[in-house]
């Protein structure tokens, strides 16, 4: 973010919440200028198991994991979806790009995925980019920006929507959401500690070495016991990730025993 205000560039996101945030936010906004903007809210669809008793989360697979109701994704990403760090890991994300405390950046539930993400505003509005399921829409928008171009996508048809639902998060179910909150607002190297801890825990889901509900686990052993410091540098990042990855494998080795 230093090298986009440095060199005056635009900073085009194709994450599809936060492609949506960009096509909804106002001209002007950035570089502190809020524009308007009360706060954003990223959708989740709540993934594959939103409504499944919490009992039985203990038992999930891999594959029950990554078969998302919606899109079709990689098993990694599909396991964050299903665990809901994919949504917190864009709140981090959305912090950064946007220049928000992650109090004004919140997490809206919408099992349709039909709204990609909203922009509030201070005088009551809330604009939203809908749409289907597709990542050739925020690609397509990216790649023509600020023109538009054709993506191949199928123009979305309100009548056969019908209708849209939202909810709040359920951070009980779903406790890796909670713990990206943590991490953002403690800001230093305590998000790369989450992100690696996150990655070894869901490679070792995965590969059969630990169950779903253990992946959040993981993870809070790592940031609990972890000493954050200002990473000054792209080497001082990575020798966090190194020593989460470390840490987040000797627990999980721990485990198994």
């Amino acid at each position: 973010m230093e090298a986009v205000a440095e060199s005056g560039a635009t900073l085009l996101p194709i994450d599809s919440e936060h492609n949506a945030v960009f096509q909804c936010l106002p001209a002007g906004y950035g570089n502190g200028c809020r524009a308007g903007v009360s706060k954003i809210l990223l959708s989740a669809s709540g993934g594959p198991f939103r409504t499944t008793p919490l009992e039985k989360l203990h038992t999930v697979t891999p594959a029950e994991a990554c078969a998302h109701p919606n899109w079709s994704m990689g098993q990694k990403i599909s396991v964050d979806s299903a665990t809901m760090m994919n949504k917190g890991l864009e709140i981090i994300e959305a912090c950064w790009l946007f220049e928000l405390p992650p109090e004004q950046v919140e997490v809206v539930v919408h099992p349709q995925s039909i709204i990609h993400s909203l922009v509030s505003y201070v005088d009551g509005s809330m604009l939203a980019q809908l749409g289907n399921p597709d990542m050739r829409t925020p690609i397509a928008h990216a790649m023509a920006w600020p023109e538009r171009m054709a993506s191949g996508v199928a123009e979305l048809d309100l009548v056969a929507v019908a209708r849209l639902d939202f909810e709040a998060p359920d951070e009980v179910r779903f406790p890796c959401l909670r713990l990206a909150k943590a991490a953002v607002k403690e800001g230093k190297d305590y998000p790369a500690a989450l992100n690696a801890a996150n990655e070894i825990a869901v490679a070792a889901f995965l590969a059969g070495q630990l169950s779903f509900t253990c992946i959040p686990q993981v993870v809070d052993a790592v940031l609990s016991s972890w000493n954050g410091c200002e990473p000054e540098n792209l080497a001082a990042v990575q020798q966090s990730d190194r020593l989460a990855r470390s840490l987040a494998e000797k627990h999980i080795r721990a485990r198994s025993r």
